[in-house]
């Protein structure tokens, strides 16, 4: 698919695969988060093609799909930001993480190449609170002596849905700034000390890429996807990292998923030399009170990603699970959804 195409897709926020003539397909609704937008499509093109069952998902938000599947007018949700029990038992939810994915800061600067520029969270912290104002600030050029920063202001574009990116990229500004915490803290929409808005990974990534001067947030695949300039980050443990399979593997090894309840972790600013500052778990969302058959179709589709999906996500480079927290995820569902795929 041509970039230009699959980022038309992308915004229009909807997916739907089927194969041909599959008169006894299942068909499948989903809603959320956009980052995991880009390896589902890919997931239920394959799954089509291999089963004939469509999967129709509108890529709307995390904070969207919750309220779909609270609803009951969804299959299943995506959301980036992992719910606390007491909402869970509430709705009637039952929730697991599908894939890891990993959020980098891009830039839309003159002069300025993909990894050449390094940040930390105390300047992306700043810079998102309107105290950094520049691009030549001094606590920008500390970081980046031997780069020619321009003399521009800095517009800062974050989203403006309900976003389980937006609740990771904030948790994390929050942990390496008490002042952000304060101020801002951590949550699906925020109120922004300023900047622009843009609907989606794909909304971010079209305001950075229209406008100069501009800095955003965006799953990696977005980034990639669409050749916006993404910068470095310095780790918890003070190192200079890039955005690669490798960093984002090195901080998803920190997930042990083993110890806590419906699989609530947060994996933002996880330690670790190698580790990627800004990483998650992307969680599905299903219904415990939905009919066997409808939860059983659903789970076929999800296991087919969990294992043959596996590559697909790598090849985008988002980080699949191992086999041993796959095997607790598919326990899971025999006892919160008394179905197996």
């Amino acid at each position: 698919m041509r970039l230009k195409s699959m980022f038309t897709t992308m915004a229009c926020g909807a997916l739907i695969l089927a194969a041909a003539g599959a008169a006894q397909a299942a068909s499948l609704t989903g809603a959320g988060g956009t980052a995991i937008y880009p390896v589902l499509q890919i997931w239920a093109s394959n799954y089509a093609r291999k089963t004939g069952s469509e999967v129709n998902y509108q890529a709307i938000g995390s904070g969207g799909g919750i309220k779909q599947i609270e609803a009951k007018t969804v299959d299943f949700a995506n959301s980036d930001k992992p719910l606390m029990h007491d909402e869970i038992a509430k709705n009637n939810l039952v929730q697991f993480p599908q894939v890891v994915i990993s959020i980098v800061p891009v830039v839309h600067l003159p002069g300025i190449s993909a990894g050449q520029m390094v940040l930390n969270g105390q300047v992306l912290s700043k810079i998102y609170l309107g105290e950094i104002k520049k691009w030549n600030d001094p606590a920008i050029r500390k970081l980046n002596p031997k780069v020619k920063l321009p003399d521009m202001a800095i517009l800062t574009v974050h989203r403006s849905d309900g976003s389980g990116t937006t609740f990771n990229f904030t948790n994390y500004l929050g942990k390496v700034n008490p002042e952000w915490q304060s101020k801002v803290g951590a949550d699906t929409s925020v109120s922004w000390p300023g900047g622009v808005g843009g609907k989606g990974n794909a909304g971010v990534a079209a305001q950075v890429a229209q406008l100069a001067g501009s800095i955003g947030y965006v799953e990696y695949a977005y980034a990639k996807q669409s050749n916006l300039i993404y910068t470095d980050m310095i780790n918890a443990d003070g190192k200079r990292v890039k955005p690669t399979m490798q960093s984002f593997q090195a901080a998803a090894a920190n997930a042990d998923f083993s110890k806590v309840q419906d699989f609530y972790l947060i994996l933002t600013n996880q330690p670790g030399a190698n580790s990627w500052p800004i990483t998650a778990a992307t969680y599905m969302l299903m219904r415990s009170d939905y009919p066997a058959a409808k939860s059983k179709a659903v789970l076929q589709f999800l296991d087919y990603a969990l294992h043959d999906g596996a590559a697909d996500a790598e090849k985008l480079d988002y980080v699949p699970f191992p086999e041993s927290v796959v095997k607790q995820i598919e326990t899971s569902w025999a006892h919160t959804l008394k179905v197996t795929p």
